[in-house]
C-alpha cells in the first residue's frame, strides 16, 4: 500500500522518476503476494526476485483449478511490463532510452491502479467496478493541476474561473470540504458571493452538494462526470 501511495503522490507533484521507482517497489510487493498466494505461504518480508521476468513466468505452472488466471498471467505480465519501465527506461541510472517522463509515470499510475485493483478484486471477492473504487478510495484522486502545499492546496491554472477552480479541489479529494477551506484556496475576496456566484449555481446544477447549515461541500457524481470531461486534469 505505501508503494501505491507514493506513487500516487509523486505523480500528483509531477515528480516523474520517484513515481516510476515506486512502480518498480510495488512489481516486488506484488509478486511476493502472488508467489505466497500460490505457495500458501507469505514471505515475512517482500524480497526481489533474481529474475523478475522469469520469476512471474513461473507462475503460470499454479494450479488452473485453483487460481485465477488473474493469479497465474495477467497480473505476472503486468508487472514485467511495469518492471521494464522501471529498469529500461532510463530510471534510476543514465544509459536507457528516454528520461523519466509524463507519458511513462502515467502508465505506471495507471497500470498499479489496475494490479490493486485486481488484487483487491481478487482477495475480497469484489467485481472489477466495486474493486476499482476501493482502490480510488484508498488515496485522493491524483489530479497533477491541483498542488497541495502545506494545509492548503492550490489550483495550478489561476486563468480558470473560481467555479472551475471549485469543481476541481472537490475532485482532488474523496472527502468534502469545508466551504471556508474552498474560499481560502481559490482566493475569492468575498464569502457571500462567493455562495452567490459559486456553490449555489453548482448546487442547483447538481454538480455539487452544498450543505449550508453545516459548511461543507461534497462532489457529485454529475460533478465528478464534468470535471473528468470538460475541466484540464494535467498541469
Amino acid at each position: 500500500m505505501d508503494a501505491y501511495s507514493q506513487i500516487v503522490h509523486n505523480f500528483r507533484e509531477s515528480r516523474w522518476e520517484p513515481s516510476e521507482l515506486n512502480g518498480g517497489k510495488l512489481c516486488e510487493v506484488v509478486y511476493c503476494v502472488l508467489r505466497g498466494y500460490v505457495d500458501g505461504k507469505f514471505p515475512a518480508k517482500a524480497k526481489k526476485p533474481r529474475n523478475m521476468a522469469d520469476a512471474c513466468k513461473a507462475l503460470e505452472a499454479a494450479d488452473s483449478n485453483i487460481f485465477p488466471r488473474s493469479v497465474r498471467i495477467q497480473i505476472p505480465r503486468m508487472i514485467v511490463a511495469l518492471y521494464e519501465v522501471r529498469n529500461n527506461r532510463g530510471v534510476g541510472h543514465v544509459g536507457g532510452d528516454v528520461d523519466p517522463n509524463h507519458m511513462d509515470a502515467r502508465y505506471v499510475l495507471e497500470s498499479a491502479k489496475w494490479v490493486m485493483a485486481e488484487l483487491v478484486r481478487i482477495f475480497h471477492d469484489l467485481d472489477p467496478r466495486a474493486a476499482t473504487e476501493t482502490v480510488d478510495g484508498l488515496v485522493d484522486r491524483t489530479v497533477p493541476v491541483v498542488w497541495e502545499v502545506g494545509e492548503r492546496k492550490r489550483v495550478l491554472n489561476a486563468e480558470l474561473s473560481k467555479k472551475k477552480q471549485t469543481l476541481l479541489l472537490l475532485y482532488s479529494t474523496k472527502s468534502p470540504i469545508s466551504v471556508s477551506d474552498l474560499l481560502s484556496w481559490v482566493e475569492h475576496s468575498s464569502l457571500s458571493a462567493f455562495r452567490r456566484d459559486v456553490l449555489w449555481p453548482a448546487h442547483h446544477a447538481r454538480l455539487i452538494e452544498y450543505d449550508s447549515e453545516n459548511g461543507i461541500v461534497f462532489l457529485s457524481p454529475a460533478g465528478i462526470a464534468y470535471v473528468e470531461e470538460n475541466l484540464p486534469l494535467d498541469a
